[in-house]
């Protein structure tokens, strides 16, 4: 690999995991149990990366506080009783092994809890390659830069030689309010010509296509 990137940081719904379909709908469930308008697909799908209290709160602004937490209470309901079933993209775990082989620093920034990040590392067994995550209940949720800038203090990589990698427009906008490079996958939460207008470094159909990419330039 010619070295441009030291540090790698991957968001995780949607760019790592096949689970972009579940949450917008477990968000639309949660919304219709708790009495709210029900967001369509597109509406659900792009607060998809935020923390879990802004993408409700951004979904229902005339929400009073504690229909906010009956709507996020629901939806933690729906999607744990069936985040088991979720798959990574192909070719995630053989990729991440080679990346860190190869000497790359990984980390994660997700809009997931660190409840839901944990559990979900566990279960797949990708914990192993990561040596820091961040989680939107102990940041800012994207597109803020915090969780790239602890990511990187922490691990004393500077911005120029990181990348963020993600499947939403938060992802990519907090690249660039973090001075880090972005690189974007069309396989998520968000349609690729939003992602486009955001001018990532790259932009994927696959998982696999991603791969390739890094293959050659990280």
């Amino acid at each position: 690999m010619a070295e441009r990137f030291d540090l790698l940081v991957f968001d995780w719904d949607g760019t790592l995991a096949d689970s972009t379909g579940l949450i917008a709908q477990s968000i639309q469930v949660a919304f219709a149990e708790a009495g709210l308008p029900v967001p369509d697909r597109a509406a659900a799908s792009y607060v998809i990366g935020y923390g879990l209290n802004e993408a409700m709160q951004y979904l229902a602004p005339q929400a009073t506080t504690a229909e906010v937490a009956d709507v996020v209470e629901a939806y933690k309901t729906h999607y744990l009783s069936r985040d088991g079933e979720i798959l990574l993209f192909d070719g995630v775990a053989d990729a991440l092994a080679r990346y860190k082989a190869a000497g790359h620093a990984l980390a994660v920034a997700t809009g997931k809890s660190r409840r839901g990040l944990d559990r979900v590392l566990e279960q797949t067994g990708l914990g192993v390659y990561f040596d820091i995550t961040r989680c939107a209940d102990e940041c800012h949720s994207k597109p803020h830069p915090q969780m790239l800038e602890e990511i990187g203090t922490s691990l004393m990589v500077p911005a120029e030689r990181t990348v963020m990698i993600g499947d939403t427009t938060h992802d990519l906008q907090m690249a660039i309010n973090a001075g880090v490079a972005g690189l974007g996958v069309s396989y998520g939460a968000h349609p690729k010509e939003s992602l486009a207008g955001l001018t990532p470094l790259g932009l994927f159909d696959s998982f696999l296509e991603l791969d390739a990419w890094l293959h050659q330039h990280a």
